[in-house]
């Protein structure tokens, strides 16, 4: 993979914890920095596609704290009457 070069302003504080961590990982301060680019970069980035392309039934709101309880342990039950319980 090719790397383009470029100039950035950076925090003394971070740099500092940059060449800490660089020492101790046994790594390039330069590495470091390209890993918190690309992450920076993910973390920004803008997907063609939706992350969820399927629809779920459902109210159509977020249900209580509650409600989930009530679910998950519905379900335990279920499982655990069925035998299947660990």
């Amino acid at each position: 993979m090719s790397m383009k070069r470029t100039n950035v302003y950076a925090d003394p504080e971070d740099l500092a914890i940059i060449k800490e961590a660089a020492k101790r990982r046994g790594v390039s301060e330069a590495e470091i920095i390209r890993q918190g680019i690309h992450l920076a970069a993910m973390a920004n980035r803008v997907w063609d596609e939706p992350l969820f392309s399927r629809t779920f039934e459902g109210p159509g709101r977020t249900p209580s704290k509650a409600e989930v309880r009530d679910v998950v342990g519905d379900a335990v039950r279920r499982k655990t009457d069925s035998g299947t319980a660990a």
